[in-house]
């Protein structure tokens, strides 16, 4: 099982940063600083924050209505938030392009009034959020149905608002499940590809993530770029993986 493991990730991952640094940080630290790699991480971190915002938003939402409502298509809405980890995200980024493009659905209506979502920053936001929303809501969802809706109803009927309740009680109580689900879907929306290639437009200096910096740079033969940058998601990936453990095991506890 071990070697099992070894081959399939140690080994591969390894690889990546020893030719990383193989010829010290020098190459690295040059082929991080360059022009289009800092926009390249500029744009990933602008993607992934805003992603992780509306993931909060509405994974928490969504959350709520699946564990403390009833309600006609309650099971349909469960379906449709595991739907992102079923659909493979490059058909996601499809659908996206069919419904927002200029040809598309409402493509026409969004751009006669000078909105583009597709080939922009809106769109790429939109493509990370759909694939990565399930961590959040899937995260947070059983630690709501294990706490139960006791002290939220009696909030209620001492006079306390819907949001008063939402921000002195239920908020409290998944605050390290909710921080394990936005660790997750960082993570996630730092390293998504498929969605993003393909609404995108690949415009260098503009458009591209590190994940798409990083095919670009091997299509360009320029191993040293690809390298350093897929050594970064690879860090960025471990330090996630570190904290959301750490997360999980104290959303277990407090369970």
């Amino acid at each position: 099982m071990l070697g099992y493991l070894a081959v399939l990730l140690a080994v591969p991952v390894g690889v990546v940063f020893y030719r990383s640094f193989r010829h010290g940080l020098g190459p690295v630290w040059s082929s991080l600083t360059t022009a289009d790699a800092r926009s390249a991480i500029s744009v990933t971190l602008i993607v992934a924050v805003a992603a992780v915002v509306l993931n909060t938003i509405f994974g928490v939402g969504a959350a709520l209505l699946l564990v403390r409502k009833q309600f006609p298509g309650r099971r349909l809405l469960d379906v449709l938030v595991d739907l992102p980890q079923a659909v493979s995200p490059i058909v996601a980024g499809l659908a996206l392009v069919l419904v927002y493009d200029k040809f598309g659905f409402f493509g026409g209506w969004l751009q006669r009034h000078g909105i583009q979502l597709i080939f922009s920053l809106p769109g790429m936001v939109m493509a990370t959020a759909f694939v990565s929303l399930p961590l959040v809501v899937r995260a947070v969802a059983p630690v709501l149905a294990e706490s139960g809706d006791e002290q939220e109803q009696a909030a209620r009927t001492l006079g306390a608002s819907g949001w008063q309740t939402f921000r002195r009680i239920t908020l409290p109580s998944i605050r390290d499940a909710l921080a394990y689900g936005v660790v997750l879907s960082l993570a996630g929306s730092l390293g998504e590809y498929g969605a993003v290639t393909v609404v995108s437009g690949h415009v260098l200096g503009k458009t591209l993530t590190v994940t798409l910096f990083i095919d670009d740079r091997l299509e360009n033969f320029d191993t040293t770029a690809a390298y350093s940058a897929s050594a970064l998601l690879a860090l960025l990936a471990m330090v996630s993986l570190l904290v959301s453990r750490r997360l999980r095991s104290r959303t277990r506890s407090v369970a």
